[in-house]
């Protein structure tokens, strides 16, 4: 192999493997309307997502394999534990924590902190993920 088809293969091959990554890419965005649902996005759920980041939950829990793996997964927590369970953990955590061993922190949750905690959960769970987490429990 010349040094001149080595550079050509080289450029070629970046072209095409470039190419593939940029139809895959622009496959992927245009797929998250359908995937997503953003029409569901109300303001409880915006409001859910802000008490999450506001807590650092992620800094523990993992959502839809993103973020830490110290506690539950909560992408699908509505439909493996239950909105009651989802409620009581959240408002009891918001007095004493949660937990004995891996124990929760005590957040100083409100009413409306908790109930748009749960739309948030719940949008999250109606996100087609392919199947993401490959188990029930995250």
């Amino acid at each position: 192999m010349t040094k001149a088809s080595a550079r050509n293969m080289f450029i070629g091959s970046t072209l095409v493997v470039s190419a593939i990554l940029l139809v895959l890419t622009i496959m992927s965005h245009q797929s998250y309307p359908e995937r997503t649902h953003p029409e569901n996005i109300t303001e409880g759920v915006a409001w859910g997502k802000k008490v999450w980041e506001r807590h650092a939950c992620i800094d523990c829990h993992t959502l839809l394999g993103e973020g830490a793996y110290y506690a539950p997964e909560l992408g699908n927590v509505i439909a493996r534990r239950g909105e009651p369970y989802v409620r009581t953990v959240l408002t009891v955590a918001s007095t004493a924590g949660w937990g004995s061993t891996r124990k929760m922190p005590q957040f100083d949750l409100s009413e409306k902190d908790i109930d748009s905690l749960v739309e948030f959960f719940k949008w999250m769970g109606n996100i087609d993920t392919n199947n993401w987490p490959p188990n029930k429990e995250g």
